[in-house]
């Protein structure tokens, strides 16, 4: 597989040492608040299972399934449920586990459907960001808490992926461009 990598952009080491940091300020923000971790599946979901072991406070977890990009390297602009919340979340603090934040279009989407539910507070803690790629209309959408800032570049591993293959990389990686190109 790591012949497909161009170079590797952020090594295990690097995201372990992230992850404990987010969960410790996570922890301090909803210390007595129980919030509700919602995995953006699927590319969230090794990123979830590291941070919600950092985080010391009392939670609850969910998933959901949306896309907004199918098989495609580029956002279609339209966003998809695949799989919606197994839970009621009116009065609950939600708080959205993503993998990358890109165009800012799913966080939108997201923000407002879980406004629409009465959620008690709507926030998100994502590991990549990605602000080179934020379409006009979503340039004020910020995840509230970032692993890391990135460069525009196609990444996989640690759960991100190029039509469903990378996703177990340990690390971060460039895909090399001849793959998707």
């Amino acid at each position: 597989m790591e012949s497909f990598i161009e170079e590797v952009l952020l090594s295990k080491e690097a995201l372990q040492q992230r992850i404990q940091e987010l969960g410790r300020e996570l922890t301090q923000e909803y210390a007595g608040k129980r919030p509700l971790l919602v995995c953006v599946l699927k590319g969230g979901m090794p990123f979830m299972a590291a941070l919600m072991q950092e985080i010391a406070t009392e939670l609850s977890i969910d998933f959901m399934a949306v896309s907004s990009y199918g098989n495609q390297t580029q956002s279609s602009g339209e966003v998809e449920i695949l799989k919606d919340l197994s839970q009621p979340v009116t009065g609950r603090h939600v708080l959205f586990v993503e993998d990358i934040v890109d165009t800012g279009l799913t966080l939108k989407y997201l923000y407002n459907l879980m406004d629409s539910r009465d959620a008690a507070s709507v926030k998100t803690v994502c590991l990549l960001d990605k602000p080179a790629r934020r379409s006009p209309q979503h340039q004020g959408v910020q995840p509230d808490w970032v692993g890391f800032e990135i460069p525009d570049e196609f990444v996989v591993g640690f759960g991100l992926d190029y039509q469903e293959r990378y996703r177990n990389l340990p690390y971060i990686g460039v895909l090399k461009h001849e793959i998707y190109e």
